[in-house]
């Protein structure tokens, strides 16, 4: 897939009437809808109901802005959000319960300077609810994303996200936020998040750095600098990843030029300020690894015994059977593919791209005939169209007699 040109914005939403969304800031009104939910919430409002108050409200936004831009958008949107949390409270069968939530309206005005956003993050992020529903919750709520703009990155039907987010909605209703959130599950959901990469309309690679810079800014703790780090380093790859033809071009074989070294620098001085704090986490001793990797001027030049190094870290920290796997490869460019079979030797056979890794080391002890029956068992089991065609054009090359 193709991303967007650098300094492009989104198509208008078609949710938007009369394609007025393109005199309205789009991004200011992303960036204040997890302020305006909070709000709601800290009046006492249900998750659910403030939810689609503010979204209501938004829609507001795009079609009074253009003719009457507030001199306070936070507090219009506010003022126009609590508007229509009330006049749902008052249509609604439970209105008796509510009355006395309903008498204390507050007058308009400007809006409290306190940030929810950590809250909402912990709040989507909760345990009951599963990864896809609490990734399309996150983007929803506190990406300011709307329904149709997830459904169309996730490439499933409207109706489809849009079930999923009520639910998802429903489970978090009345949960209070009493007890200091889960970092660890915020972190999981924005990784998910920035893994999706780019399709449709929004950018969800850059969305997580996005809400993972403001995590990083809020939270006082290594991990998420660490993320944030790692999504950089990544995210700066990302141009020298494809070929014209939309194929997948190795990290070996990538045109380090086309690499993004405003962003690795970026990500290389984040990613020193969390290292310094000494509270080692799994997205650090990733970053480092990313790091390790972009420092490198040359493939050949790859520091891969300190890569072996951290991915042993790695290990240590999260057991992780993938961690692993990426360790094999490692070994085996630091010490030889017989080093890196041996890795790979107590790793389950049927872990996701394990035949992959197991081909490329056949074929760097020079046995191509089983390097190309491996990894045309690879191609067969792919998980994405890409690696299928980079896997099957490996086979065919060394059945072809073609250089090493």
């Amino acid at each position: 897939m193709t991303a967007p040109a650098p300094g492009s914005r989104p198509a208008p939403d078609p949710e938007v009437p009369g394609g007025a969304a393109a005199a309205v800031d789009e991004a200011l009104l992303r960036e204040l809808t997890p302020a305006v939910l909070g709000i709601l919430v800290r009046r006492g409002a249900d998750f659910a109901a403030a939810e689609d108050a503010v979204q209501e409200a938004l829609l507001d936004a795009v079609r009074a802005w253009p003719a009457d831009p507030p001199r306070d958008p936070r507090g219009w949107l506010v003022t126009a959000a609590w508007r229509r949390f009330l006049d749902a409270t008052r249509a609604d069968a439970a209105r008796r319960r509510r009355e006395d939530l309903v008498d204390r309206e507050p007058e308009p005005g400007p809006a409290p300077g306190a940030d929810d956003t950590l809250s909402l993050y912990f709040l989507c992020a909760h345990p009951a609810l599963t990864p896809s529903s609490a990734v399309a919750l996150t983007l929803r709520a506190v990406g300011g994303l709307t329904t149709r703009q997830i459904a169309r990155a996730y490439l499933v039907p409207e109706a489809t996200m849009a079930q999923r987010i009520s639910r998802a909605k429903r489970t978090v209703s009345g949960v209070r936020l009493d007890r200091p959130g889960d970092v660890a599950t915020v972190l999981r959901v924005l990784y998910l998040v920035f893994n999706e990469g780019y399709s449709g309309d929004v950018d969800l690679a850059a969305e997580a750095i996005r809400l993972t810079r403001r995590l990083a800014a809020a939270v006082d703790h290594p991990e998420p600098a660490g993320l944030l780090a790692l999504m950089l380093l990544h995210h700066a790859r990302r141009a020298a990843r494809t070929a014209p033809d939309g194929g997948l071009v190795p990290l070996a074989d990538q045109d380090r030029g086309r690499w993004d070294t405003a962003a690795i620098a970026e990500g290389i001085g984040i990613l020193q300020g969390a290292l310094a704090r000494d509270r080692l986490g799994e997205y650090q001793a990733q970053a480092a690894i990313a790091a390790l990797h972009a420092d490198a001027p040359t493939a050949a030049a790859t520091d891969w015994p300190q890569i072996v190094e951290w991915y042993d870290e790695l290990v240590r920290l999260t057991d992780s059977p993938v961690a692993r796997l990426n360790r094999a490869v490692a070994v085996g460019e630091a010490d030889g593919p017989r080093a890196g079979r041996a890795a790979l030797a107590g790793l389950d056979p049927e872990l996701p791209r394990y035949t992959a890794v197991d081909a490329w080391l056949h074929e760097r002890e020079g046995d191509r005939a089983g390097a190309a029956r491996l990894y045309a068992e690879a191609a067969h089991r792919a998980p994405t169209l890409a690696e299928r065609d980079h896997l099957t054009r490996q086979a065919a090359r060394l059945n072809g007699g073609g250089p090493p």
